[in-house]
């Protein structure tokens, strides 16, 4: 655990919709997309990122619909702690988001 690092403080600051031993997910603070962060400061290995991946799939299917989602795994504002993104077909908001008009089609 990393004292500075937001994720690893793991706050609940929105909706929770999954939580196990390895990670959490809840809608991100910025963009309102399920978001998937691992408890482990750092990088995981590809199974474990697999596993973690598989989880997220999961709760977006539930928000999206099959196939109504792509992942964006890219670490823009934390780098160093993996997290990843279920954003919603065609858009980087989610509707919910005060962000979501305006910025459409995988910006970022």
């Amino acid at each position: 655990m990393d004292e500075g690092c937001l994720l690893c403080s793991a706050e609940r600051m929105t909706e929770w919709h999954l939580e196990d031993e390895d990670c959490w997910v809840a809608d991100c603070i910025v963009c309102m997309t399920p978001m998937i962060v691992w408890r482990t400061h750092g990088l995981p290995d590809q199974r474990m990122e697999q596993a973690l991946l598989t989880r997220l799939k999961t709760v977006a299917t539930e928000r999206y619909g099959d196939g109504g989602f792509w992942v964006d795994p890219e670490r823009r504002r934390i780098p160093d702690h993996w997290h990843a993104h279920a954003r919603p077909a065609g858009a980087f908001f989610d509707p919910r988001s005060t962000l979501f008009e305006g910025r459409k089609g995988g910006e970022g």
